[in-house]
């Protein structure tokens, strides 16, 4: 039987992989063939591109090794790992769909589809504790000495120091411009996919048959039950009010159980924008 650790590993090799290559569509059908430079190393293969004729899949990849051998002793080798992973899909897909041409030669929907696509495809990768590379290793080394600045408010910063340097390369003001808003979306949708990522639902379940209900939990699920003591206002009977922290996908199966020993539970379902510890992981 595959215990759960070894589908958790499966689960992070595949998304890594899908987030790489979404990353590959937005770059290689969208963003460098308009020369579109939202920053990070694809922004520099984008730039040595067009104006050194060096395919962007070395470029990018000879370029990561060496921001990799940096981050070594500092992120530590299960990030390295899986971002060696991450940077041999990205640029193994990038040579694959260097071969298709561009999805469009308009410049705005070229910036936003193809930054909507590399933005997720960060965001994914990061979320499993990896990433494509580049400045994302820079973003995670800066956040090790700042680690209260979200690390797409950190990438916004160095990339804007790349797409400065394919102003003065490319000098057209427009594609600058248009980089500039590329980077802007990149960094909001990297964003918006942790901090969906971090929302979770609380569960307060009221019942006469708590115990019950606690015990079931436990005992097929993988999230802890806090029981509380309370008494109904309008029967003043005493019962027992669980508390629990879960994930969006869980709760289809957890009302079923909780129905499964009280059909007249009352359950109510609350957002929270971040919980800590007992197998919730914070993403940053």
């Amino acid at each position: 039987m595959v215990s759960s650790l070894e589908k958790s590993k499966v689960k992070s090799i595949i998304a890594i992989i899908f987030g790489t290559f979404i990353t590959a569509m937005g770059i290689e059908l969208f963003l460098l063939p308009n020369k579109i430079v939202g920053g990070g190393v694809s922004g520099l293969s984008t730039i040595l591109y067009h104006t050194m004729k060096i395919p962007s899949s070395v470029s990018f990849a000879v370029i990561n090794i060496v921001l990799l051998l940096i981050g070594f002793k500092l992120l530590g080798w299960k990030f390295v790992l899986k971002t060696i992973l991450g940077v041999g899909a990205l640029s193994v897909f990038m040579e694959i769909l260097s071969y298709l041409p561009s999805a469009t030669d308009n410049l705005f929907l070229a910036t936003c589809f193809g930054s909507i696509l590399y933005g997720a495809g960060i965001g994914i990768t990061l979320v499993f504790n990896a990433s494509t590379g580049g400045t994302d290793i820079l973003g995670r080394l800066i956040q090790i000495k700042f680690p209260h600045f979200p690390i797409g408010k950190i990438l916004l910063m160095v990339d804007g120091v790349i797409i400065a340097i394919s102003f003065c390369m490319f000098g057209k003001i427009d594609l600058t411009l248009f980089g500039i808003i590329s980077l802007a979306i990149i960094s909001f949708t990297i964003d918006y996919i942790i901090k969906a990522l971090n929302i979770s639902k609380l569960a307060f379940i009221i019942s006469e048959k708590g115990e019950e209900i606690t015990r079931l939990l436990i005992s097929t699920s993988p999230r802890g039950v806090t029981m509380v003591n309370v008494k109904g206002g309008y029967t003043m009977e005493d019962k027992k009010m669980l508390v629990c922290a879960l994930k969006n996908s869980e709760i289809p199966e957890f009302q079923r159980k909780i129905k499964e020993v009280d059909n007249e539970a009352f359950v109510i379902y609350s957002e929270s924008q971040q919980i800590v510890g007992n197998g919730f992981y914070v993403y940053k």
